[in-house]
């Protein structure tokens, strides 16, 4: 049963980018796939500076956490919410981050969602013309910035909201998953000093609270 499931899912999985595939045009097609290209090699060289972003902060927001629970009262309770707003944030970073690796794990069907995506754009020669730039970027965050300016420069209805979604790897290249994405990021960098800070403060109000 396990496996006639799991076969039954692939073969949902196999038609639902068949479908994809035959909504996309050539050029469509062509443009994608070299967008993939760098997009794929992208996320990979930022596999690890991410994972090194996200880890940075985690022994303070442990360290805000315990001190915390061991504060107790009325400061305990606010060093304990602000510990909890901040793991809060580093798990949205982690989460994103994972589902992006996973989206660039076959390249193929990302290049074929991507090409659909394009041709579900309001502006498809505009859209073509920007996504043909990123082919050329370099640099992971450049990438990245780059997905970001095209989709601001097309036509997006809720049509297009809605659709998305059934694009399981495209959708955290395009909107509104892109601008998350880097707003997301944006906030884990900040999280660093800021965890650093509030494990400090914590420290010192924990202290001063047992005396």
């Amino acid at each position: 049963m396990r496996f006639r499931r799991s076969g039954a899912l692939g073969a949902q999985a196999n038609a639902a980018v068949n479908d994809f595939a035959s909504r996309a045009d050539g050029r469509a097609t062509e443009v994608a796939a070299r967008a993939t290209q760098v997009i794929v090699l992208a996320v990979r060289v930022l596999r690890i500076p991410t994972a090194i972003m996200g880890a940075l902060s985690v022994p303070f927001i442990v360290a805000t956490l315990v001190l915390g629970l061991l504060a107790g009262g009325g400061v305990g309770m606010v060093v304990l919410v602000a510990g909890v707003v901040l793991a809060v944030v580093n798990g949205l970073f982690w989460g994103r981050r994972h589902r992006i690796l996973r989206a660039v794990d076959d390249p193929d069907r990302l290049a074929t969602e991507l090409a659909v995506m394009l041709s579900m754009t309001g502006k498809v020669e505009e859209a073509r013309g920007m996504l043909t730039q990123v082919a050329g970027a370099s640099g992971g965050w450049r990438v990245m910035g780059r997905l970001r300016g095209i989709w601001s420069g097309t036509q997006m209805t809720g049509r297009w909201i809605d659709e998305i979604g059934d694009l399981p790897r495209a959708r955290y290249f395009g909107p509104p998953k892109i601008g998350t994405t880097i707003t997301i990021s944006v906030a884990t960098l900040w999280l660093v000093p800021v965890s650093i800070v509030v494990a400090l403060f914590s420290l010192v109000g924990t202290i001063a609270g047992a005396f």
